[in-house]
């Protein structure tokens, strides 16, 4: 790595506010939870001080390294954690950082202007709620080194070596007593990494999986506007990427956008190059700049009438694709994992900055503001249509009774906390659910054939089509604007397809409307996926039911190599009766269901785009990728 020299940054820099306690006894204060997500936090912890480096013109570089030994290791070329007697602890200023919480150079020391890792618990945390973390130092031509075993100092501070580089490298071996998984996920760690040198242009990010040798490099100079076009890349997007940046009093501003032709829109909002994924101030600011902007310049040049009403919040979002990302000196997170902004100035500062240098770009590229107005002026007829459809479906229901449709065969209980739904492929299926059922508690409702592909339709057609009309109305969350989820008729939604192509189809078409309109209710856990069995296996008058192919090798191993044995491979639900299907998929005793969780939203919506979109050929690459991973296909 380069040497990269800075102001000086010292031990008195270090501001201490509290000592280490209760983070071991209680991690999700500080990482949200003990499963993968949180092992993820610890490094995104400290990416998060690498990235403050960069942002404060010290670091040019970062590196992470997924180890083979468990470990994970992320190194930069900053200036490097001071290790100077801090004053007030008596130990090494390094020492100080890795034990005591609420200890960093983000405190009003004068280490930095502008940081993502505000709360200064970040590598004690790290340090805290793992076996082992090694640090090493490159600073005044020296190598230090120190050793922590579960937050304590195993070692001194000692110096290993000397060096012409300067920055850090902290090295974690996570708890197996903490985490409930200990398995770095390459994938996740290189899309955080992809997203973090889009916000930080001009910083080399390399990413490197020793377990199978996988290496990545991220550099884009052009920054979140790059962002914008990675993210719209498989799209037919209206005009080019509106790109602006401005330093205010109340800290430096940066929004790219871009429409696209699709329906959904796709917004991501950072503060202090951190991922805010419940928005905040900054996401307010934006909207309304957006809304209040577009309605200006139409009626500025006659394109919405006297007597045409304004377009709405919902019209102006549709089909675009928007990044705003903050840079300010106090942030105020809610949460330790800081995911929505607070600071009621930035809000004004975006708003302003966003409807100056929308309406100028407006103004000086007409061609692309008319493809922009046209867009949103279609999608508000469209949202007429749509709530005159959604009200003839409320009225529809209201006149079948109860608002319920006559295919749904709903249980007893009307507490939605222990009530299910279960979504059923085909009529013989449901009639083999409906009978094999608990009452109480268990509602089937069965879809005749595909549902529509909701990734090419506005919500207008949605509504109008009949299966998803009876979904929408069991549910009773109503959708679009209307959409309550208090008003949740089942805490668990059940999708049980078969298992072949086209249960696998209508599974995907399911989970694209339920992640396009009802995405609170997977983001809530509500929703799940049912999974019954592949093969039933017979000797004498013993069964077992395999669920996978593996279960089927154990099982049949089990029963002995010389006997004999009758396999039944179940291609659809229907093939089961009743008790078989109660026994093997809906019994709560005996189930296993998977729950649908959205681990990243911008994965998620890609996947969603590329399987689901009008575009042939990405889908096409997609499948020649992962043609060779899947099993269980049947043709």
């Amino acid at each position: 790595m380069a040497e990269n020299t800075g102001q000086n940054y010292g031990a008195e820099q270090i501001q201490v506010l509290e000592g280490l306690s209760a983070v071991r006894r209680r991690p999700g204060m500080y990482i949200g939870s003990t499963d993968v997500n949180g092992l993820h936090h610890l490094v995104w912890e400290i990416v998060d001080n690498a990235i403050d480096e960069a942002m404060a013109g010290y670091c040019t570089d970062i590196e992470v390294t997924i180890q083979k030994d468990g470990g994970l290791s992320v190194r930069d070329n900053g200036r490097g954690i001071p290790v100077d007697t801090h004053e007030k602890t008596g130990k090494s200023a390094l020492e100080t950082v890795l034990t005591v919480l609420h200890a960093g150079g983000k405190f009003g020391g004068g280490g930095y202007k502008v940081s993502g890792g505000l709360h200064g618990v970040g590598v004690s945390v790290v340090n805290a709620l793992s076996e082992k973390t090694i640090a090493h130092v490159f600073r005044d031509g020296k190598i230090y080194r120190q050793e922590y075993h579960r937050g304590d100092a195993g070692d001194e501070l000692e110096v290993i070596g000397d060096t012409k580089l300067r920055g850090t490298k902290i090295t974690f071996y996570p708890d197996d007593q903490i985490f409930d998984t200990l398995e770095f996920s390459f994938e996740t760690i290189l899309n955080r990494m992809r997203q973090q040198a889009y916000l930080t242009k001009g910083v080399n990010i390399s990413v490197h999986d020793e377990r199978d040798d996988n290496k990545y490099k991220f550099y884009f100079e052009g920054g979140i506007k790059s962002y914008v076009q990675h993210l719209n890349r498989s799209k037919d997007s209206i005009g080019n990427v509106v790109y602006i940046e401005k330093d205010t009093e109340d800290g430096f501003i940066e929004i790219a956008l871009q429409y696209t032709n699709s329906y959904q829109e796709t917004i991501y909002t950072f503060a202090n190059n951190i991922h805010t994924v419940d928005g905040g101030t900054h996401l307010t600011g934006f909207k309304s700049a957006l809304t209040r902007t577009i309605n200006a310049y139409a009626r500025n040049n006659d394109l919405l009438k006297e007597k045409d009403n304004n377009l709405v919040a919902e019209d102006v979002r549709e089909g675009l694709t928007g990044i705003v990302s903050v840079k300010i000196a106090d942030p105020q997170f809610e949460g330790q994992t800081k995911a929505k902004l607070g600071n009621a100035e930035i809000r004004t500062a975006v708003e302003s900055v966003m409807s100056e240098a929308l309406m100028l770009y407006m103004d000086e590229h007409p061609n692309d503001a008319k493809g922009i107005f046209g867009k949103c002026h279609l999608a508000a007829r469209a949202r007429l249509a749509a709530r005159a459809a959604r009200d003839t479906v409320i009225r529809k229901g209201a006149l079948e009774g109860m608002t319920l449709p006559g295919k749904l065969a709903d249980c007893s209980s009307r507490d939605a906390s222990i009530s299910e739904l279960y979504i059923v492929e085909g009529d013989s299926a449901g009639g083999s659910a409906k009978q094999g059922r608990d009452r109480n508690t268990q509602a089937i409702l069965p879809l005749r054939g595909k549902i529509l592909n909701v990734e090419q339709a506005r919500l207008d057609r949605i509504i109008n089509n009949n299966e998803i009309k009876s979904l929408i109305i069991a549910l009773g969350t109503g959708v679009g604007e209307t959409f309550d989820p208090s008003k949740l008729r089942y805490h668990k939604i059940i999708i049980m397809t078969d298992a072949d192509v086209d249960g696998s189809h209508i599974r995907t078409l399911l989970l694209t409307l339920f992640y396009r309109y009802f995405k609170e209710l997977i983001e809530g856990g509500y929703l799940y996926i049912a999974q019954p069995p592949l093969f039933k296996i017979t000797k004498g008058k013993k069964s077992d039911y395999a669920y996978t192919d593996e279960d089927k090798v154990k099982i049949m191993s089990s029963y002995g190599p010389d006997d004999k044995v009758g396999i039944q491979r179940y291609k659809g639900l229907g093939e089961m009766n009743p008790e078989q299907l109660w026994e093997t998929t809906m019994n709560p005793e005996n189930r296993t269901m998977l729950k649908v969780t959205i681990e990243d939203a911008e994965r998620a919506d890609k996947v969603f785009d590329t399987l689901m979109g009008a575009e042939v050929l990405p889908r096409r690459k997609f499948i020649q990728a992962y043609a060779k991973k899947v099993k269980n296909l049947d043709v």
